[in-house]
C-alpha cells in the first residue's frame, strides 16, 4: 500500500520569521556558474527559526544533543489536532480540547494546529506582529497530561510551545523601552478577567513551563510548524507522523522537516 505525504513545515530563508533578539537568518552566494563553474550559497542563522525541534541540550546542561535522539522516537503513529475554531489572540489550549476531537494514545506523537501558521511570512495572512506576540499557548496542567500519555515529541504551528505570558513576551520584551510586553499583558487581562487571573494562571515560577518542566522528563517538542497542516484529511485523525532533523552533533536544536502519511 502506497502513502500520501504531507509537508508540515514553514519555509526556511531570508524571510522566516527569527525568534525576537535572535540572529536572523542570513544567505549569500560564494561562488557563481558565471564565474567559478559553479553555483554554492553559506548561510549564519541561529537554530530556533523556521520548523524546528528541540533536543533536551536547549535547556538541560548535559541533556541529549540532536544526533543522540533516536530516529524512531521520531517516527510513528500520532494525530494532528485540529483546534483552529477555540483559537484567537492568545489563547489557551487544554487537554480537554484535544481529548474531545481525537484520541490521543500512549506514545503518540501530538501535532497541535491552532492557526496561527497563517501569520507567518509564509503563511496566508502574514503578520509578524501578531505571529510573534498574539500566539496561543498551553494551560499549565498540559504538562503533566503529556507526561501521562508518555508523548515524547509533540509540536505546534506558532513560534512557542509556551504561552506569551510565560515567555519574554509577556514579561520584559520591549518593557520600559518599545512597550510590547505591556501592550501583550495589557490585552491578556482584558481577555482573561484582569491582572490577578493572568497571575494565577501564569506564576513567575512557570517562566517557560513547558521547557523547563518537559525537557529533564524526555518530553521534547518542534514549533513552527505550517505547510500543509490543514489538509482537510488529516484533521483529528490518527495518521503516521515523522520528524526528520539534520544529523547535528552537539546541537541543542535542528531545522526539521516535520510529515504526515496516510494510506492510499
Amino acid at each position: 500500500m502506497s502513502k500520501k505525504i504531507y509537508d508540515l513545515s514553514q519555509n526556511l530563508g531570508l524571510h522566516t520569521q527569527f525568534w525576537p533578539f535572535y540572529p536572523p537568518f542570513e544567505v549569500k552566494y560564494f561562488k557563481r556558474k558565471s564565474e567559478h563553474g559553479v553555483n554554492a550559497q553559506y548561510i549564519k542563522t541561529s537554530l530556533h527559526i523556521g520548523t524546528h525541534l528541540d533536543a533536551p541540550r536547549h535547556f538541560i546542561t548535559g541533556g541529549k544533543t540532536i544526533e543522540q535522539i533516536p530516529l524512531t522516537k521520531l517516527y510513528g503513529p500520532g494525530v494532528i489536532v485540529d483546534l483552529r475554531d477555540e483559537m484567537d489572540d492568545l489563547a489557551i489550549y487544554t487537554p480537554e480540547m484535544i481529548e474531545k476531537r481525537v484520541e490521543v494514545k500512549e506514545g503518540d506523537i501530538l501535532v497541535l494546529n491552532t492557526g496561527w501558521h497563517r501569520y507567518a511570512p509564509d503563511g496566508e495572512k502574514p503578520d509578524e506582529e501578531k505571529y510573534i506576540l498574539m500566539h496561543p499557548g498551553p494551560r499549565s496542567d498540559m504538562v503533566q497530561w503529556l507526561l501521562d500519555k508518555k508523548i515524547f515529541v509533540w509540536a505546534v504551528d506558532a513560534v512557542s510551545t509556551d504561552h506569551p505570558m510565560n515567555l519574554p513576551i509577556g514579561r520584559f520584551l520591549g518593557k520600559g523601552t518599545f512597550g510590547q510586553c505591556e501592550k501583550v499583558r495589557k490585552i491578556c487581562e482584558e481577555k482573561l478577567g484582569g491582572k490577578e487571573a493572568v497571575d494565577e494562571l501564569f506564576p513567575a515560577e512557570h517562566y517557560q513551563l513547558t521547557h523547563n518542566a518537559l525537557f529533564p522528563n524526555d518530553c521534547i517538542h518542534a514549533e513552527n510548524l505550517g505547510g500543509e497542516i490543514d489538509a482537510p484529511e488529516l484533521q483529528n485523525k490518527r495518521i503516521t507522523i515523522g520528524c526528520f532533523p539534520f544529523k547535528f552533533e552537539g546541537g541543542e536544536s535542528a531545522f526539521c522537516r516535520m510529515v504526515a502519511f496516510i494510506d492510499e
